[in-house]
């Protein structure tokens, strides 16, 4: 599988740094004075300094939860996942969409978490206990 790129905004470099590398453990890669590469399991992502954010109210419904439109993740396995939302708990984390799953009992069931970034950024993870079970209809 080849790794995917995004690119995303974010206000702040050196926060960005102490979220990403620092919270959620994505070593850096290369960098300027506009941008830093992160590792994000594997992917790249990258930090785009920009002066003010757009954030997009938009929400689609998905199993009782208004999902945010504008969000981007990464699928771990089940371990990962529960290490994840134990992490980000003890932090305090303010989730958009508290860890659970979703599906139950349903082709796709997964566990889910939804949170920002400190820009605004939403980002979800998830995980499904059979894999294989990703793009089940």
């Amino acid at each position: 599988m080849q790794p995917f790129h995004l690119a995303f905004p974010v206000t702040n470099l050196e926060t960005a740094r102490a979220f990403y590398g620092g919270v959620l453990g994505c070593p850096e890669g290369r960098s300027s004075a506009d941008w830093v590469d992160f590792n994000f399991y594997g992917h790249q992502i990258v930090a785009h300094l920009c002066v003010s954010m757009d954030a997009s109210s938009a929400r689609s419904e998905v199993d009782g939860h208004g999902v945010p439109v504008r969000h981007f993740g990464l699928v771990l396995s089940m371990p990962d996942w529960e290490a994840l939302s134990s992490k980000l708990k003890a932090l305090g984390t303010k989730f958009i969409i508290e860890p659970y799953t979703r599906f139950k009992g349903e082709p796709g069931e997964q566990a889910t978490l939804f949170f920002l970034d400190p820009f605004g950024n939403v980002i979800e993870f998830k995980a499904f206990q059979n894999p294989s079970s990703l793009f089940a209809k």
